[in-house]
């Protein structure tokens, strides 16, 4: 454990000044209620006014962090001296070529390099040299913000097509490369989203590009040669509906481009010949209002998970020349409490995404076994034909690697927990057998067995139980004394599984432990956790945040005096929220990009994305009661007259998910009700040149990390 003199001054809060934003008289009225909205101007982002403003709120956090500058530096050379900066990624082969990542020390950003195979596809050429495929550091000279949004390498693997985002917006150039010559060629397309996927014969390519609102809502096809600018490319899809996203990617078997349209909680497929992209989009799974389908295509079947009279889904197969719903024959079915995510197909193999008893998991199921007798598979064949991988942690994070080889039955995957770094894998399909590629480096004194984690069960008010996640020294007995930083996000489905980070050690090793409360709201145990915690039943999230730390509290995790609370967007709503309700319960709160003014943004459909909102939050400008579930939530309304913790707050001037007025209108409203105090201040980051992810580069995203938890170490009292 790091332990220092307790003579040693600790590092405390400057008080300075905070800015204070003009207020201009304006009503909002809406389904009966007439209500202020003063800073309701920051909502436009073309206003000069809002830009000093930020700007002011930026200098304002330097003056009051100031102090504590001798602490980052102190965590970022912590975190810079674990990290093996000389880094390189496990090869993995597609086609011809055996493709590696690597970082080098001092380089912000990553290089992309290639070896040719040995021969017989057992590994790169020892003698071979490497081929540069992108020095992203090249990319982003002269460039405050880098991040590659598409990087695929073309079916005969001479082209590279990658897209760029300058400035965190999301709005990506692309561009593709001639790697035997490491040129572009003259292809510049501008407003391109993430979706992307190569002809067979590597001669054209399907991408999607953005709407007024910042919504993927058009797929074309460009061929090489055409417009550069893309100008002129023939399109596929136009999806008129706002609530809908359009998606494109490419099937490992090489031989279909899938063009998925979706919103929250509905999906249609429409499927390319990648041998004859020219021949359009064919529907091949409409869409129904509520039904969820993810596709994976093998032979002449394509593998559907969908909830189609399954809340948890199921897995069904259907032919690919006539998918439609009558055709569709049960493979897994439906057991309630065990989610079936998606599939993926190899020649011999399918591998299932899971969640069982709140944790993630992978089956494989060997696929020719489902064919022997004909028709439809019987539940014993399928179970004798299903294997499933196993894993010592009670929690931990789970999800495939780099598997983009169809012939083969080496299986890549990814694994971490809170005490285990991460981790690659590969496992043979067939026989079970299981190889550790590659563990995360962590330099210095690093030992896993130093630390000790658990996973409890909190009791909310209307008697859900709500999983807990926690790490701590072996050391840090759980006697009521040791600080605490709670973690929630609980939206939109996601799980919070357990994860390692470097960084967090440097919490961990001065006594504070460290817990993920999964929240409803987010998909841990099931689609019903997700349902429970959406839409008019939102609330239950922020009352699941609350009864974690009273519960932790309660059973000796943490000093009840000594509980901070992080959490980013939609979670940064979630710890907003839950302070609203339990001010005296937190000492601080960190809450990153956050959803904060939550109402005021899912009422203007002219936002970005706010349409594709309303599945998961309700419309409360047509409906009354989605606008007062709303309105007695969203943080910046709810403000209350304290006294309220330490809050630090960031925001992205470019960010498309959520607006910078956000966070800036939510401390605004802070200080505006809440009594000023120097050991609880409300301040304001903001990333002026950045989007939703905060820094690019990742010096300086572990500065920007060592600064939030000097500020979670100083708030919680904690000394060196």
């Amino acid at each position: 454990m790091i332990t220092g003199d307790p003579s040693t001054p600790r590092p405390r809060f400057a008080p300075a000044e905070a800015p204070v934003a003009p207020r201009r008289a304006a009503r909002r009225i809406r389904h009966g209620h007439d209500e202020a909205d003063d800073l309701g101007w920051m909502r436009d982002h073309s206003n000069a006014a809002l830009l000093r403003l930020l700007e002011a709120e930026d200098a304002h956090a330097e003056a009051v962090l100031a102090p504590l500058a001798p602490l980052i530096d102190e965590i970022e050379a912590e975190i810079r001296a674990r990290t093996q900066e000389d880094d390189m990624s496990v090869p993995h082969r597609k086609g011809g070529w055996w493709y590696q990542t690597r970082t080098e020390e001092g380089a912000s950003y990553a290089i992309h390099e290639r070896r040719p195979d040995v021969g017989d596809g057992s590994g790169p050429a020892a003698d071979a040299p490497v081929e540069l495929i992108l020095d992203e550091n090249a990319l982003a000279e002269g460039l405050g913000y880098l991040s590659v949004g598409v990087a695929d390498i073309s079916p005969d693997g001479w082209l590279l097509a990658y897209a760029l985002d300058v400035d965190g917006s999301e709005a990506h150039e692309l561009r593709v490369r001639d790697l035997r010559t490491c040129r572009d060629l003259p292809v510049a397309i501008a407003n391109v989203s993430y979706g992307f996927a190569w002809a067979a014969d590597s001669e054209a390519f399907l991408y999607t590009t953005l709407d007024p609102a910042h919504r993927p809502w058009r797929v074309h096809t460009h061929h090489l040669g055409a417009n550069p600018t893309g100008a002129e490319d023939p399109l596929v899809l136009e999806e008129p509906d706002d609530r809908f996203f359009v998606g494109v990617g490419s099937s490992r078997s090489g031989d279909l481009i899938t063009v998925d349209v979706g919103s929250a909680v509905t999906s249609e497929l429409r499927l390319v010949d990648a041998h004859a992209p020219e021949a359009g989009a064919r529907l091949a799974i409409p869409r129904r209002q509520g039904v969820e389908v993810q596709v994976a295509h093998h032979g002449d079947w394509l593998y559907l998970v969908s909830n189609d009279d399954a809340l948890d889904f199921a897995l069904w197969r259907a032919p690919l020349a006539a998918p439609d719903r009558g055709r569709w024959q049960p493979v897994v079915a439906h057991s309630p409490g065990t989610r079936l995510l998606g599939v993926e197909a190899f020649r011999d193999h399918l591998v299932l995404h899971l969640r069982s008893e709140g944790r993630p998991a992978l089956r494989v199921i060997d696929v020719a076994a489902l064919d022997r007798g004909g028709g439809a598979p019987d539940p014993a064949t399928v179970a004798a034909a299903s294997r499933d991988l196993t894993f010592p942690d009670a929690g931990y994070t789970l999800g495939g690697a780099a598997n983009e080889e169809w012939d083969t039955r080496r299986f890549r995957f990814s694994y971490q927990s809170l005490a285990t770094p991460g981790t690659v894998f590969e496992e043979d399909l067939a026989t079970g057998e299981r190889f550790q590629l590659k563990r995360m480096p962590v330099l210095g004194d690093f030992d896993p067995g130093a630390y000790r984690t658990a996973r409890v069960w909190a009791p909310s008010g209307d008697g859900a139980e709500v999983p807990v996640s926690i790490v701590h020294r072996a050391d840090v007995a759980p006697d009521g004394t040791a600080p605490l930083v709670l973690y929630g996000y609980g939206a939109y489905e996601i799980s919070m599984d357990p994860w390692f980070s470097i960084a967090r050690l440097s919490l961990l090793d001065r006594g504070v432990t460290f817990a993920v409360a999964h929240v409803r709201g987010g998909g841990e145990m099931g689609r019903r956790w997700y349902e429970d915690g959406k839409l008019a039943a939102k609330p239950s999230s922020f009352a699941d945040l609350v009864a974690v730390a009273d519960h932790l509290a309660s059973e000796g995790w943490a000093a009840p005096d000594r509980i901070a609370t992080r959490g980013g967007s939609a979670g940064g709503l979630l710890v907003a929220a839950a302070v609203n309700r339990a001010p005296q319960r937190f000492r601080a709160v960190v809450a990153e990009v956050p959803f904060v003014d939550a109402l005021n943004t899912i009422l203007d459909p002219e936002a970005p994305l706010t349409a594709t909102e309303w599945e998961e939050w309700g419309n409360p400008i047509t409906d009354p009661e989605a606008f007062a579930v709303m309105r007695g939530y969203s943080p910046t309304e709810n403000v209350g007259s304290g006294p309220y913790p330490a809050i630090y707050a960031t925001g992205g001037r470019h960010d498309p998910r959520v607006g910078v007025h956000e966070p800036a209108t939510w401390v605004q409203r802070l200080r505006e009700h809440t009594e000023a105090a120097p050991e609880r201040p409300v301040v304001l980051r903001v990333e002026l040149g950045a989007g939703h992810g905060g820094p690019s580069g990742r010096y300086d995203a572990w500065r920007k990390e060592a600064e939030v938890l000097a500020f979670l170490l100083t708030a919680l009292d904690v000394t060196a």
